[in-house]
């Protein structure tokens, strides 16, 4: 705000002096100055955004990797909780205790082992989840920024035809 005023006073001056022209010229290389920064800076933000975009499909690849390494040790531990009880009922039948007990540990920690399987198969779904909704996000933010980077560039072609009349580009 103190910046606009004290370009207002100063072009008020420069007016009342009979610097126009100059004063003008000065405020007009500012804004392209100005406009200089602003490509910079939304060029800066598309290559962060492209970072971003590039580091969670790295993300989504590893999470889903865990996910189907994680499936896969749950159906092999559902297969080895499935032969503990058939072994099981087999010694009860039998009459085996000490082989009994045994094969009812073997199933606990089957059982456990199952589990930690479906609580990470759970976070690793969550995770994508995530994964996959900041991509969506990067991608939509990378839209954004070229847009502005074209408009960007509009308004310096724009300011450059006004400078240079005559010529063509």
């Amino acid at each position: 705000m103190m910046i606009e005023w004290t370009r207002a006073l100063t072009l008020g001056a420069a007016f009342s002096l009979g610097l126009g022209a100059a004063a003008l010229a000065q405020d007009g290389a500012k804004d392209r100055i100005e406009d200089r920064k602003e490509t910079r800076e939304d060029r800066r933000d598309l290559r962060e955004d492209r970072q971003d975009v590039r580091e969670d499909r790295k993300d989504i690849r590893k999470d889903e990797k865990d996910l189907h390494e994680d499936r896969k040790d749950a159906h092999e531990d559902r297969k080895e909780v499935r032969e503990d009880r058939s072994e099981l009922k087999n010694d009860i039948k039998s009459g085996d205790k000490a082989a009994a007990k045994s094969d009812a540990k073997e199933l606990k920690e089957d059982r456990k082992d199952l589990h930690d399987d479906r609580k990470d198969i759970r976070k690793d779904e969550k995770d994508l989840h995530g994964d996959r909704k900041d991509l969506r996000q990067d991608r939509r933010d990378k839209v954004e920024d070229k847009k502005e980077l074209h408009g960007d560039r509009k308004d310096r072609r724009e300011d450059r035809r006004e400078r240079h009349p005559g010529r063509r580009r």
